[in-house]
């Protein structure tokens, strides 16, 4: 077989072994606070405070396709925070709250595939709220946990400083339903505010 033909053959091969092998994949990790406003209980007047506690998140991106300078992006955003303390004065709200987030998204990246590219991101799941066993007071708890749907707003920065990693900043609203609360706010959902900087990783 002459080489010429021989090129006609690999050519193709290595081409189709060279897309699939292309780097569409990505995984973050970043962790930072999430902030949750205080409500008022319109019956007594008095506020709820929402701790700004210590939470993480991660992220599974997928390259769908590009237009000019934007980049079309599936991605599962998961975010957690195990414990945020809840202070009402009259001691009847659970001592503490937790939740996760899982909400299935579409970002579009600008400048993407450059080594400095902003983003937003818009989509929408599913949410677990963890309500302590124990009212602030130290009282039993009647609810231990709530089911919500929730929608997702982010926006970001990656910046890509070696090969295939980078780091991000980002900043997410889970809006979602109220936590059991065992007080009437008045509100049937809250923004829970995401704030976090982290790595990245494409492949």
């Amino acid at each position: 077989m002459s080489a010429k033909r021989l090129a006609v053959l690999v050519v193709p091969v290595l081409v189709l072994i060279a897309s699939a092998l292309a780097q569409v994949n990505e995984v973050s990790i970043t962790a930072g606070r999430t902030f949750v406003s205080t409500q008022t209980v319109p019956t007594t007047g008095l506020p709820v405070h929402f701790g700004n506690e210590e939470s993480i998140a991660f992220n599974y991106a997928r390259f769908l396709k590009s237009f000019g300078v934007f980049g079309l992006y599936a991605e599962l955003p998961v975010a957690i925070y195990p414990r945020m303390d809840v202070n009402y004065h009259l001691g009847t709200t659970p001592k503490d709250i937790g939740a996760l987030f899982v909400t299935p998204s579409v970002r579009v990246n600008v400048f993407s595939g450059d080594s400095v590219t902003p983003w937003v991101s818009v989509g929408g799941g599913y949410g677990r709220f963890r309500e302590a066993p124990v009212t602030l007071y130290e009282n039993p708890n009647p609810s231990s946990g709530s089911n919500t749907g929730v929608v997702q707003f982010g926006a970001g920065l990656d910046v890509w400083f070696w090969h295939t990693w980078g780091g991000r900043f980002e900043a997410r609203d889970f809006y979602s339903g109220a936590p059991a609360l065992n007080v009437d706010t008045g509100r049937s959902r809250q923004h829970n505010y995401y704030v976090g900087v982290g790595v990245m990783h494409r492949f």
